[in-house]
């Protein structure tokens, strides 16, 4: 016999065995749902005394990662018990797919975006104003009211112009580091006095060795540069580490920018998965740094005397924050930060405080290890709000549109993982209504109000970009 029918038999025999391996999982699957879910969701995911499992509003994360995880460690402040003790990770892994096999719509498919919102004060107006083109987009910054520069996570800047996504691509940026599901490139933002010296400043991972090494030390970098005629030029580094102190195999780089009032840029890097280098002074991991335009130190950082610290940092003890936004009466700088399994805040920032990250947290390990049992100690900072479970906040923007008078100081912060955009109303610094603006429609990444006053939002799976306007007072 040929050594061709042997190779044949081999590649049956394997797709035979890797079919009948599906169909056990599967089978499986079933009978454990059957077994341990049915009582509360229904024989057939219908509902009962829990919710029904057929549905396309899955309010604790639509995608299979977030169902695992709610499987695990269930979903505090609800009915939902923790199956982490009683089923193993394959057994967990077998009854969500199941669950997603079910649905007459998965919940990985993309939903409608409505054209209409009802919410208290208005009734608002969506558009696509990008429905297709982008890939993974982190950040948008307008120029004017006719263009935008948008950053995409694999190392694009796209122009849009005209409300019309331009094909034509940036040449002459900077490779970055991919290798983890967070790298690439993140924010973007325009210098204050852009009209007159054209600085764009970008956030990206980076490493000295090869790009496509996964095992490559790397970690966030800050430039800035200028585009002429679909050229990067110019670029200055503002702020990058030896690599000495670059992680291998990092997580939660960062990074979200924000120029404040006095004309001073702020910027973020999460921990890498080094949680307790976030208390280090002499470590980038973290932090939440301030430095001026040129990226030389402000002469008022708080630890610019510190022996063996890094000048630039502001703010110690954070994960990683994901939304920036100055508050335009009182001046306060507003940071979103993402807990582990809970325990995402809302924190004001303040020069050299320290935010606790890993010594207190309300959220626990992914493993569903405890972190810390401590929740608040003296010398670090209690979020204003915090929310359990996590929803993956991410920016956050403080309301000045003419469009929207009534929601005048108001805070809107979008979220990752449960899709949301929420209009959070304070008073005297204190979150008094939550109110929910956007469900279901993507990852919310970026929010920005443009020249015009109209909302912006920047959204992944599916990747968009939708424009909110006002249509009346209610």
């Amino acid at each position: 016999m040929s050594f061709l029918y042997f190779r044949s038999v081999k590649i049956c025999t394997a797709i035979s065995l890797t079919l009948l391996s599906t169909t056990v999982l599967a089978q499986e699957g079933i009978e454990l749902y059957r077994t341990y879910c049915a009582g509360c969701h229904g024989s057939q995911l219908q509902g009962g005394s829990a919710t029904t499992l057929i549905k396309t509003d899955w309010t604790y994360g639509r995608g299979k990662g977030s169902m695992i995880r709610n499987i695990r460690f269930g979903i505090p402040g609800t009915e939902m018990a923790a199956w982490n003790q009683v089923l193993s990770d394959e057994q967990i892994r077998s009854v969500t797919d199941y669950i997603v096999d079910a649905q007459d719509v998965s919940p990985q498919v993309e939903r409608p975006i409505p054209e209409q919102l009802t919410t208290e004060e208005y009734s608002l107006e969506v558009e696509e104003v990008i429905s297709e083109g982008l890939s993974y987009p982190w950040g948008i910054a307008f120029i004017d009211n006719q263009q935008a520069l948008i950053s995409e996570r694999n190392g694009n800047i796209r122009w849009l112009v005209n409300g019309q996504l331009d094909p034509k691509p940036i040449q002459g940026l900077p490779p970055t580091h991919t290798k983890s599901s967070t790298g690439g490139y993140m924010d973007i933002i325009l210098d204050p006095n852009y009209n007159e010296n054209g600085w764009v400043y970008l956030a990206y991972s980076h490493t000295n060795q090869d790009m496509t090494d996964r095992e490559a030390p790397a970690l966030t970098k800050i430039i800035r540069g200028k585009i002429e005629d679909y050229q990067w030029k110019e670029q200055q580094t503002l702020f990058e580490v030896p690599d000495s102190l670059m992680v291998v195999r990092g997580n939660r780089w960062g990074c979200r920018f924000l120029f404040d009032d006095e004309g001073y840029l702020y910027f973020t890097i999460g921990d890498m998965g080094k949680a307790l280098d976030s208390q280090d002074l002499t470590k980038a991991t973290g932090k939440v740094f301030r430095i001026n335009p040129d990226g030389s130190i402000p002469e008022d950082n708080p630890f610019v005397n510190e022996p063996g610290a890094l000048q630039a940092i502001y703010t110690t003890g954070n994960r990683n924050v994901q939304g920036l936004a100055q508050h335009p009466v009182t001046g306060e700088i507003w940071a979103t930060e993402h807990g582990p399994m809970g325990g995402d805040e809302l924190n004001i920032l303040k020069k050299g405080a320290n935010y606790g990250w890993p010594v207190i947290t309300y959220g626990v390990d992914y493993s569903g290890e405890t972190v810390s049992e401590k929740t608040e100690q003296p010398g670090m900072e209690q979020p204003l709000t915090h929310w359990t479970p996590s929803i993956a906040v991410c920016p956050a923007e403080f309301v000045g549109s003419l469009q929207f008078p009534a929601w005048e100081n108001n805070l809107l912060v979008g979220a990752l993982a449960y899709e949301e955009l929420r209009r959070l109303v304070i008073e005297d610094n204190q979150i008094v209504k939550q109110e929910m603006i956007l469900k279901g429609v993507g990852r919310v990444r970026d929010i920005t109000f443009g020249s015009d006053g109209s909302l912006y939002v920047l959204l992944n799976q599916p990747d968009k970009l939708l424009r909110i306007t006002s249509r009346e007072d209610l």
